[in-house]
This record gives C-alpha cells, sequence and structure tokens, in this order.
C-alpha cells in the first residue's frame, strides 16, 4: 500500500500552528483537534512539527513557564517528510529508526497531508485482515 491511499482514505487535513504561537495555544489546539501533533508553517512552508512529546519535554525542562514561550523553541526543527508515491513499509521504518509519530506528507512541494503511527498501523491490520480473509477464503474452496 502506498502512502497515497492512506491519505485517501483519512482525508488531506492537517492542523497547523504559526511558530509565534505558543506553546499553550498548542495545547489547546492539540486537545480542540484531537490530535497527537500540529504542523508549523510559515505561510506555506513548513518549519516544524510540534508534538505531544515535545511539550512534555518543554515542560519538564522549564516548568509551566513554558507555556508562554512560542511554539518554535520546541517544535521539532529538522522535519523528515513523507512522499506521497512511498510505500507504508519504507514509511514504518523510516518512523521506527528515527522514532518518529507523525510524517508530513508533500506532493509538489506543498503539503498535502499527515501520516502517523497509528494510520501505518491501521493499514498493516487491515492488510493482514484482508489476507487472512483470502487465505480462509482459497482453503475452504479446496
Amino acid at each position: 500500500m502506498l502512502v497515497a491511499e492512506i491519505l485517501k482514505g483519512k482525508g488531506s487535513a492537517v492542523f497547523t500552528l504559526a511558530p509565534d504561537a505558543t506553546l499553550n495555544e498548542a495545547c489547546a489546539e492539540l486537545e480542540r483537534r484531537q490530535v497527537g501533533a500540529l504542523i508549523v508553517c510559515e505561510g506555506d512552508r513548513v518549519v516544524g512539527v510540534l508534538s505531544e512529546r515535545d511539550i512534555v519535554r518543554a515542560i519538564s525542562r522549564h516548568g509551566t513557564q513554558a507555556l508562554e514561550r512560542p511554539v518554535s523553541h520546541y517544535m521539532t526543527s529538522e522535519v523528515v517528510f513523507a512522499d506521497p508515491a512511498e510505500t507504508v513499509e519504507a514509511l514504518m521504518a523510516r518512523m521506527t529508526d528515527r522514532r518518529i509519530r507523525h510524517l508530513p506528507v508533500l506532493l509538489d512541494k506543498r503539503l498535502a497531508g499527515v501520516v502517523s503511527i497509528g494510520d501505518v498501523v491501521k493499514c498493516q491490520i487491515a492488510q493482514a485482515t484482508q489476507e487472512a480473509e483470502s487465505l480462509r477464503t482459497y482453503i475452504a474452496a479446496g
């Protein structure tokens, strides 16, 4: 399966935030959207990813004062991207190797969606279920 197929199923909605937004605003947006990460953008350009992990680390290091600081202080600025033509297997390997849970997807240098580790696991489960059902059908037809 390809990344494009995951996006087709889940949609291309991307929740973004400006780098000068406060960590407190980011927390409110994560709660409102019920997601685990936000893509940080300056205009159309992705400049970072802010995840729940980033927020926990910020508060651990700087206490509640971190909540009033801009997300640019705490976001992951070395963004790793996915391509719609990539396989889910390649994506899984990259996410595992880099310990990343959310990958923005770029198409023609534009943000086309976000794939999470949950999306990848859901895809893998669906594939395994389909293969098992095919085998059951094959064996039953015997």
